[in-house]
C-alpha cells in the first residue's frame, strides 16, 4: 500500500511538472491560430516550428486543445462518488470543541468522528487513504474556543488553512424548540461572491466536501464572502403558505472562516509547495480583495 502511494504521488508530480512545457506550447498555438484567423503573417519567433504546429492545431478536439492543470486532476474522480469525510480534532479537545465537532458531523454528511487520542496526522492519513476517505477536516482551538480549520483533500491535496471566528454552536442556543431538529439530507450549497482565481479554488475545496443533493430538498447550506470572510449558516426553508410563500429558519451552527494558506500538498506533508499565503503586509491593504468584490 505505502508503494502505491509514493508511486501515485510520484506519477502526479510530474504530471503536475509538465504543466509548465505544456502552458508554454498552448501560448504558441494560441498566437499561430489568431495569425491565421486575423489574416496576419506568423510571429517571426513561431516560424521554424510553424509547420509542427499547425500539424497538432489539425488534430486538437475541444477536449485537447486547453491543456489540463494539476487542478483539475485533483477533483478529476470527485463526481464519480459521494465524499467520505473524516473528522478529528487537536490533541485533549475541550467539551465546547468536541461539541462543535459532533455538530459539524451532521453539516458534512458522509462524515465520521474520530477521538484523536495520541495518534499523529501522518498515521491519521494513512489510515484515511487506505479506506478510501476523501478529505480529512482537522478542527483546533484555543483555551476552549475553536480557532482553526484545515481541510485536507485525499490522496494528493489540497491542502486549506482557514482561522475560524465568532463560532456560535446549537449547543449554545437556549431556545431548542424554536431551533428545531437539524436533518441530514443532502443540502443545496449557496456560495456567494468567489470572483477572484484563489475565490474559485476556495468554492472547488469547499463544494466537493458536499454530496449532489436531490432537487426537493428542504435544507441549505451558505458560504458567503464578504471581505475576505466567509460566513457559514445553514437554513431550512418551509412553504407554509403556498409555493410563493417560503420561510427561512436558522438551525445552526453559524461561523466565520478566514482563508490563510493554501498548500499543494495534504496535511502531513510539511515539503509541500504553498500555492498561496497571506502575508502580514496583506492586512494593511485595506482595499484588496483576495476571494471577491
Amino acid at each position: 500500500m505505502l508503494r502505491r502511494n509514493i508511486r501515485l504521488r510520484r506519477e502526479y508530480l510530474y504530471r503536475k511538472s509538465l504543466e509548465g512545457k505544456e502552458r508554454l506550447l498552448y501560448e504558441k498555438k494560441r498566437k499561430i491560430k489568431e495569425a491565421l484567423q486575423e489574416g496576419k503573417p506568423i510571429p517571426t519567433e513561431l516560424r521554424n516550428e510553424e509547420a509542427a504546429l499547425r500539424a497538432e492545431i489539425d488534430l486538437e478536439d475541444e477536449n485537447t486543445a486547453v491543456p489540463k492543470t494539476h487542478i483539475d486532476d485533483e477533483y478529476a474522480n470527485a463526481t464519480e462518488r459521494d465524499p467520505k469525510i473524516l473528522l478529528t480534532t487537536s490533541r485533549n479537545p475541550s467539551a465546547p470543541l468536541t461539541q462543535f465537532v459532533k455538530e459539524l458531523k451532521i453539516v458534512f454528511p458522509n462524515a465520521q468522528r474520530m477521538n484523536r487520542g495520541g495518534q499523529v496526522i501522518s498515521e491519521i492519513i494513512e489510515t484515511c487513504r487506505a479506506h478510501d476517505f476523501t478529505d480529512v477536516v482537522l478542527v483546533h482551538e484555543h483555551r476552549g474556543v475553536p480557532d482553526g480549520l484545515i481541510i485536507s483533500h485525499l490522496p494528493f491535496g489540497p491542502t486549506a488553512y482557514f482561522g475560524l471566528l465568532n463560532v456560535v454552536t446549537r449547543h449554545d442556543i437556549k431556545d431548542k424548540k424554536a431551533m428545531g431538529t437539524m436533518p441530514e439530507a443532502y443540502p443545496h450549497l449557496i456560495l456567494n461572491n468567489f470572483k477572484t482565481k484563489l475565490g474559485e479554488r476556495t468554492v472547488n475545496i469547499l463544494k466537493h466536501l458536499f454530496p449532489m443533493p436531490k432537487p426537493d430538498t428542504k435544507r441549505i447550506i451558505t458560504f458567503a464572502n464578504q471581505s475576505d470572510y466567509i460566513s457559514f449558516r445553514h437554513h431550512i426553508y418551509e412553504k407554509s403558505g403556498g409555493p410563493k410563500s417560503i420561510e427561512l429558519k436558522e438551525i445552526g451552527p453559524r461561523f466565520e472562516l478566514r482563508l490563510y494558506q493554501v498548500k499543494l500538498g495534504t496535511v502531513d506533508q510539511s515539503e509541500a509547495q504553498i500555492e498561496w499565503v497571506i502575508r502580514p503586509y496583506m492586512n494593511t491593504s485595506k482595499k484588496q480583495k483576495f476571494l471577491g468584490d
